[in-house]
């Protein structure tokens, strides 16, 4: 699997969002393009147009990783992920996917805080055993990486394509405390837009 840095990013939206706020997945365009462009949570940030998202969508769909949805009453269309099922991934396999696709390479110690909003570990040794049987899994999804000086723990990082972290990015630190309610009111946002500018059409105040 070779995923360009814009599917890996919106890829990692997607799983994050079905994971951690619910009610608010499927995804259109718009919360799709929000969730991309958090500064919490991300490495790096960035700041994606609504062209980009529906570009890497429509790959990810070529590529069998996401799906259209037509739900009763929706006016926007909207999107979903079936990479556990293509990927045969258990939910906290999922999570850590999610976090290392959206934050770049990570230890054992960071993933198993960092996932906290998604799913329960019971312990570091259960991160590690998860991580390693997505590493020798027959299509490997990821991998521990050599060491650097100085470094006491091992990193890991995905495989599933570009990667978009480097040293070279700094991500917005928000405290691990808010990040539902950052995620729930950038979703709540989004939705809030939509409505009122599907009210603006309907009374003709578009024009």
């Amino acid at each position: 699997m070779n995923l360009s840095e814009d599917e890996v990013r919106v890829l990692g939206c997607l799983i994050e969002k079905e994971m951690t706020t619910p009610d608010y997945y499927p995804m259109t365009v718009n919360s799709l393009q929000a969730a991309c462009n958090q500064k919490s949570n991300r490495a790096p940030v960035v700041d994606y147009s609504e062209s980009d998202v529906v570009n890497a969508l429509d790959a990810l769909r070529d590529k069998g990783l996401a799906r259209t949805v037509h739900g009763k009453g929706d006016r926007a269309l909207k999107y979903k992920h079936v990479a556990t099922e293509i990927l045969e991934l258990s939910s906290q396999q999922a999570a850590l996917l999610a976090v290392l696709l959206l934050r770049g390479s990570q230890t054992v110690g960071e993933l198993r805080t960092r996932t906290g909003r998604y799913t329960d570990f019971a312990n570091l040794d259960q991160v590690a055993a998860e991580l390693q049987s997505m590493e020798i899994a027959e299509e490997p999804l990821v991998e521990m990486m050599v060491r650097r000086p100085g470094e006491k723990e091992s990193r890991y990082r995905h495989l599933v394509g570009q990667l978009v972290y480097t040293d070279d990015f700094v991500a917005v630190q928000v405290d691990d405390k808010d990040d539902d309610r950052v995620a729930t009111l950038e979703s709540e946002l989004a939705t809030l837009r939509e409505r009122v500018a599907r009210m603006e059409r309907e009374l003709g105040l578009d024009d």
